[in-house]
């Protein structure tokens, strides 16, 4: 008997799968508190999905935070000491979801340091394994900000404009970003370069011949090369297939350089996955490292949680008052040797499911 998939909710056999996964490929696990000083998450409200934040007054005054976010405390007591640190994680952060606020449990990694080619390669095919254990069928969708810090270099935009250029390439709204390419006085090389970018969409191995087209300067070409070198990577390791440029997938211009991505599995409507490079994350902490990582998003498994079938345990012990206590813990000992689940109980249960009962 698979005691695991009897016993185990779908989204805690995903993180034991998960974990195995990391593993194999040299990530340790990184464990942190679920408090961090609020000023960490103040002075980068940019980087969270949302700005709303619980707090509370800590022991010694300072106002602290219930962890929205992983990335950001595995930075702040991350050493800047060269090499390259592989870690893993599965931790709960408190975000809000609708009118209220939810526990959600998160699975992730983060690659921190000399990160180049082959380590960007690796944590992307670890996302796209990462939702193949997840479901039957997914895709992970990337981009690459350098096509975008290369496409606005030499348009004199504010950084608000900048975001909002950004907002309508992610909603493929061309209408409206051709209206505010127009407004924000953008050339109109530039502006068939941005329309033309934020419809792009499919396999890697065909899409980045239109990117050879669109690449009109050297950061463009730069970033063109990357993909490349990644794709050829991505193919040795086995899942360059499966993989889409998409760039309507973006991110803030601030914190992310680079490859960013994000992965779906059927049957849910909402990225399940979601990750890039963050190297000016890790500058506005005074650190030269690169960074590259990604996180799962478990409570969104919840729909795919299958049925339970079988039983809940192999057998059902039930005593009574007058039961030998040192009788019943030699019997409960004999079927656990065995392999068998026991559920010990003075009554019969009736949401649990069995195969046999014994009564002492």
């Amino acid at each position: 008997m698979d005691f695991s998939k009897e016993v185990l909710r779908y989204d805690e056999q995903a993180i034991m799968r998960l974990r195995s996964l990391y593993r194999q490929f040299g990530y340790t696990q990184y464990r942190m508190s679920r408090f961090e000083e609020y000023e960490l998450y103040a002075e980068n409200k940019a980087f969270l999905t949302s700005g709303d934040i619980i707090t509370f007054s800590g022991a010694s005054g300072k106002l602290m935070a219930l962890r929205p976010d992983v990335t950001l405390s595995i930075v702040k007591n991350t050493k800047d000491d060269g090499g390259l640190k592989k870690l893993y994680y599965n931790e709960n952060v408190y975000r809000p979801d609708g009118h209220e606020f939810k526990e959600q449990m998160q699975v992730g990694l983060e690659c921190i340091g000399d990160v180049d080619v082959y380590s960007m390669s690796e944590v992307l095919m670890l996302a796209s394994r990462s939702l193949e254990t997840l479901g039957e069928r997914s895709c992970l969708d990337i981009s690459h900000m350098g096509f975008l810090n290369g496409l606005f270099r030499d348009e004199d935009l504010t950084a608000e404009r900048r975001a909002e250029i950004i907002k309508r390439i992610s909603e493929r709204n061309r209408h409206e970003l051709h209206k505010l390419c127009c407004e924000y006085g953008i050339s109109e090389a530039s502006q068939n370069s941005i329309i033309s970018l934020a419809a792009l969409y499919g396999p890697i191995d065909k899409a980045i011949i239109e990117l050879e087209r669109l690449s009109i300067n050297d950061e463009m070409r730069d970033a063109l090369n990357e993909l490349e070198e990644i794709r050829s990577t991505l193919k040795s390791l086995g899942v360059a297939a499966d993989i889409n440029l998409d760039f309507s997938v973006v991110n803030d211009l601030s914190y992310y350089s680079g490859i960013i991505f994000q992965g779906y599995i059927e049957g849910i409507p909402r990225k399940v996955l979601s990750g890039g490079r963050y190297d000016r994350l890790i500058q506005k902490f005074g650190k030269s490292s690169g960074a590259i990582g990604f996180a799962v998003y478990l409570d969104l498994l919840e729909s795919l949680d299958p049925p339970r079938r079988g039983t809940s345990v192999d057998v059902m012990l039930l005593y009574g008052d007058d039961t030998d206590m040192e009788a019943l813990a030699s019997v409960v000992r004999s079927y656990i040797a065995e392999g068998s689940s026991v559920s010990v109980q003075r009554h019969l249960p009736e949401d649990v499911k069995y195969e046999q009962v014994i009564r002492m």
